[in-house]
């Protein structure tokens, strides 16, 4: 992977976080999600005129990846109305490189070294210590719960925020073949804004129906700013899938939940102690050594 890939992956990983953390300061989650996948659609659709058009052999994988992250969005939705930020991010995000490793061997023929495989084990364990510090209750009212309270996870918000990561894994490694297919990176980003960006803000528009515009208006500005930022972060890691195998692409934007964690920290009053930190450390050595040679 060469320094510009990493500088590209890295770029996408904060621009990733931010965009969640927009999302997540407008409570009514279909509002939100309204705004960045419509928003995202319609830049889509300016976009796509002006750059080459996929490849025939893309177009499966682009209808697929529509669908999946459709799913993605509706389990993302429900895991920011669920928990905290700073821990339903990095569980969902801390799902990912393991899984998209697995897939990848199994449907790419992808394989890993020792080194890299080490790697995604440690990152896997630093993402879970980083969401899970003290065994706290994913739900309302867990930043005031002390350390070591011993309380039961809030466990429909853990299983929305895994099935979460594991939907984020089926999109990357179908998008990783698709835009490889596709023969223009910029050319797949927009159309895949179009497709998916379609169903939340149509299923918007039946839920709310007259009442949309009224809804929408106060988190306009906000929202539109999320889609660009989302837009631009997958669109920087769908070039760089084309120039470095899928599961480090994965492992090295993963980090963007420093960038969550920390967020969750200084934006939304959520704790972020030594345990946090030391589970951070972990997971970006583990990043290290997905990133090495071997």
């Amino acid at each position: 992977m060469t320094v510009w890939v990493a500088a590209a992956v890295l770029t996408a990983a904060v621009t990733h976080a931010g965009w969640n953390a927009m999302a997540h300061t407008i409570k009514d989650q279909v509002i939100a999600f309204t705004l960045i996948a419509g928003g995202a659609a319609v830049m889509g659709a300016l976009l796509a005129p002006f750059v080459p058009f996929p490849q025939a052999g893309a177009w499966p994988y682009l209808i697929v990846s529509a669908l999946v992250h459709v799913g993605y969005q509706a389990l993302l939705m429900r895991s920011f109305s669920l928990g905290d930020f700073g821990q339903m991010y990095p569980i969902a995000r801390g799902t990912a490189p393991l899984a998209v490793t697995v897939l990848a061997a199994l449907f790419v023929g992808e394989r890993i070294g020792g080194w890299q495989l080490a790697g995604v084990v440690l990152a896997s364990a630093g993402l879970v210590g980083l969401a899970l510090w003290g065994i706290l209750p994913l739900g309302t009212g867990a930043r005031e719960t002390a350390p070591g309270s011993g309380q039961r996870p809030h466990w429909p918000a853990l299983l929305a925020a895994l099935a979460t990561g594991l939907s984020i894994a089926a999109y990357t490694v179908v998008d990783g073949v698709g835009v490889r297919t596709s023969g223009t990176p910029i050319g797949y980003i927009a159309w895949l804004m179009i497709l998916e960006g379609t169903l939340v803000p149509a299923y918007a528009l039946y839920l709310h129906r007259g009442a949309l515009g009224a809804r929408l208006r106060p988190y306009a500005a906000r929202g539109l700013l999320g889609a660009a930022m989302s837009m631009l972060a997958y669109g920087l890691v769908l070039w760089a899938q084309t120039r470095a195998p899928l599961a480090p692409i994965a492992a090295l934007r993963e980090s963007s939940i420093i960038v969550g964690a920390a967020i969750g920290a200084v934006f939304f009053k959520e704790r972020f102690g030594v345990p946090r930190i030391a589970a951070a450390a972990v997971m970006v050595v583990g990043i290290g050594l997905m990133l090495r040679a071997g």
